[in-house]
């Protein structure tokens, strides 16, 4: 019998932006290696990408160079920062082999549609656009919605959009405006958490926050003096291990807030400051029902050091914000510690489901964001008042409160029934019969 010859694909995915902070894409990526494709991702190297990526023979990451700082007006220094990231983007796609397809986020379009579309044109690969929100409707936030680059943007999105051979969005009202709106066809694609993502034992727990103690001084006990004579080896802030190896949760322990932000305008952090300062009254005035709150901040961003400004500032007694950076495989497993999620992305063009959200789904983590299911698996709020309000609620009495126990059990359930599809089934699932079908 002769040996078939094996026919090696050849696939980009392209990242104008941090591919460190672009899980999904970087889900793409992984899965599109894991299917045999050889996979160019191009984009830019701020943060580590997941090791999957740089271990695998699979891929081949190519850094763009970033724009330098220049000091200019606000206008031309997005007219110079395009065109610098549109000759950079082509010089990239040139030196790689010829693909199959070009698989590129949205936004931004800005001049990433352009550029992907041409060189897709020459050399007849086929374009395929990921819409997780519309371009214009984030430069709307910082400028005039009929100003003209929002109304460039939007031309753009709209015209080159069209001109893709598939597409893939977020949510169905996105897919429903896109083909409404836009005539733009394109398959829902739900974001699901990846294996990573998942509840870890209380062991599994305190080894963690035992290792964390080096650097966030928060998680470490009050006073390990008091554990002397209690039979307890180790103890974190949450936890203990006590003489005969056994770990448990400290009944009076803080408890955490996780929330990731990239520090932009669409995720307004003084919301989560002003919500802090009406929890801290509260658990100043009935501090036997307020436990300590230690929030963990993670994330980088353009306001990050405005807002540390702000906090440093703040004289809170019952609340301690911190800001750690984390590695890539320690992020998930201090999602699976904390006790609730908060996101503050504000969805410029409401049609988007922030993945961080969906990470924490699958850790177990129940989310207060604007788009969950009020009470199945998080809660809703739509300013700081709202927010603090459902802070206090889900922390009243931490961690035994009774009248919550059937609320906590409806959104334990929902959230293991979110956690049974992952990433990897769902796009096999919905993705490759429609890059089999090009």
């Amino acid at each position: 019998m002769k040996n078939v010859p094996v026919t090696i694909e050849h696939a980009c995915v392209v990242v104008l932006g941090d591919i460190g902070r672009s899980p999904r894409m970087q889900y793409h990526a992984k899965s599109l290696a894991e299917s045999r494709y050889l996979v160019d991702l191009i984009g830019y190297v701020e943060s580590k990408p997941l090791e999957d990526l740089t271990s695998s023979a699979n891929v081949k990451i190519h850094r763009l160079n970033p724009f330098p700082e220049l000091n200019l007006p606000s206008v031309l220094k997005y007219v110079f920062k395009s065109l610098w990231q549109a000759l950079t983007l082509l010089v990239a796609l040139i030196s790689i082999h010829k693909p199959r397809f070009v698989l590129c986020q949205n936004p931004p379009a800005i001049p990433t549609l352009v550029v992907v579309y041409v060189y897709c044109l020459v050399t007849r690969s086929k374009m395929i656009v990921d819409w997780h929100n519309y371009t214009h409707s984030i430069l709307a936030i910082s400028t005039s919605p009929d100003g003209f680059i929002v109304r460039l943007a939007k031309a753009i999105e709209f015209h080159f959009g069209r001109k893709a051979a598939a597409g893939f969005c977020v949510t169905k009202a996105m897919q429903a405006d896109l083909e409404d709106n836009w005539n733009v066809r394109a398959t829902v694609l739900y974001d699901r958490p990846p294996v990573q993502f998942h509840p870890i034992p209380l062991e599994e727990k305190h080894a963690l926050l035992m290792r964390l103690c080096n650097t966030i001084g928060e998680f470490m006990p009050d006073s390990f003096d008091a554990y002397k004579d209690t039979g307890v080896q180790e103890a974190t802030a949450f936890t203990v291990r006590t003489a005969d190896g056994e770990v448990k949760s400290r009944p009076h322990r803080p408890a955490m807030l996780l929330s990731s932000t990239s520090w932009t305008p669409d995720e307004d952090f003084s919301m989560l400051v002003s919500a802090l300062d009406i929890y801290e009254k509260k658990s100043l005035k009935e501090p036997q029902h307020y436990p300590r709150l230690i929030c963990i901040i993670t994330g980088k961003g353009p306001l990050k050091e405005h807002y540390k400004n702000v906090i440093q500032r703040k004289q809170w007694q019952k609340v301690s914000v911190v800001t750690p950076w984390l590695e890539n495989d320690d992020y998930p497993k201090l999602l699976a510690c904390a006790d609730l999620g908060v996101c503050l992305h504000y969805s410029s063009s409401g049609l988007d489901l922030p993945m961080k959200v969906v990470d924490m789904f699958g850790s177990g983590l129940p989310v207060i964001e604007e788009l969950v299911q009020h009470g199945k698996n998080g809660f809703l709020f739509d300013n700081y008042q709202e927010l603090s309000e459902q802070i206090g609620e889900w922390l009243y009495d931490f961690p035994t409160n009774i009248a919550l126990t059937n609320q906590r059990e409806v959104i334990n359930q929902n959230l293991k029934e979110f956690q049974q599809l992952r990433w990897t089934e769902n796009w096999k699932r919905t993705v490759q019969p429609v890059l089999e079908s090009l």
